[in-house]
């Protein structure tokens, strides 16, 4: 299944994508799209429903994240070999933990806001994992078990704010540096994790091509590690790495500025497109 919220931002309506890609109204029968929805009963609820026996959106309306109900959003750093050496860091022999903000939780198309002093803005591709039952001390074998289903996440950072301190944080949860959606695609749809292509462009310029395949860490073995030292609940989401190509990377460097379009996609997830702005405020 791909499930969707869509609508003006704080009203969403739950949605669901045909075999056709065309956006169906939830709204008739689900609340919600929330922890519940996306447990194993609540997705085993939803695919008895048949996404063509519902209202069709003929209209081109704003996605919103696809689900509510993120306690935590976390991300695991210099996953991808390739992307570690651009960075001029070791390949790390456990993965990178680090948290995003939920404050910086944004819909998949919806603008990015450079943040005040801000001098070097980039982007970053990646495959978004959300949980879907808890997860405390998860084994291997055992994790994808725990997985409700995937989606993309633009991970945007601020390089100047990252690199400040040996800690990531400042620079990873500004205000809309978390673009999520536009789908949760479940887990019966996306058979391996593994093998997923993944792009993005800005301003039409081809900056990052990967496969999931090139992953140090593969998707079970993040949401094991990551369970052994937090508890993931319903509506948890794990941004995995990201691919070669980030402007921090490039020779010279290249960062984004207000004007500049980023648009993104993954194998099976959709696309995302993203317009940068100036912060407005004081």
């Amino acid at each position: 299944m791909k499930l969707c919220r869509w609508g003006k931002n704080g009203f969403e309506k739950p949605g669901m994508i045909d075999s056709q890609g065309m956006l169906r109204d939830l709204s008739g029968l689900v609340a919600q799209i929330d922890q519940d929805a996306i447990s194993p009963k609540g997705l085993a609820r939803l695919r008895k429903i048949r996404p063509e026996s519902l209202p069709l959106i003929k209209t081109e309306p704003r996605f919103g994240v696809p689900y509510v109900g993120i306690s935590k959003f976390v991300a695991i750093g210099l996953n991808y070999s390739d992307h570690a050496a651009e960075a001029g860091m070791p390949i790390p022999s456990e993965p990178v933990v680090f948290m995003k903000a939920t404050t910086s939780i944004n819909g998949p198309n919806d603008d990015i806001v450079q943040p005040k002093n801000s001098t070097k803005l980039d982007w970053e591709v990646e495959l978004g994992v959300v949980i879907g039952a808890p997860a405390r001390y998860v084994p291997v074998e055992k994790a994808l078990e725990h997985v409700a289903g995937y989606t993309i996440v633009n991970d945007v950072s601020e390089r100047a704010f990252q690199l400040a301190t040996s800690q990531w944080d400042k620079g990873k949860g500004c205000d809309t540096f978390g673009p999520i959606g536009p789908w949760l695609v479940t887990t019966d749809e996306i058979k391996d994790p593994q093998n997923l292509e993944m792009w993005l462009d800005v301003n039409s310029d081809r900056m990052q091509t990967g496969n999931t395949k090139t992953m140090i860490f593969s998707v079970a073995q993040i949401v094991s590690h990551v369970s052994h030292y937090m508890t993931l609940l319903p509506g948890d989401i794990i941004t995995t790495g990201t691919p070669p190509g980030v402007g921090m990377g490039m020779k010279p460097p290249r960062f984004l500025q207000p004007g500049d379009v980023v648009t993104l996609g993954i194998q099976g997830l959709g696309e995302q497109r993203q317009k940068v702005v100036a912060y407005a405020g004081k």
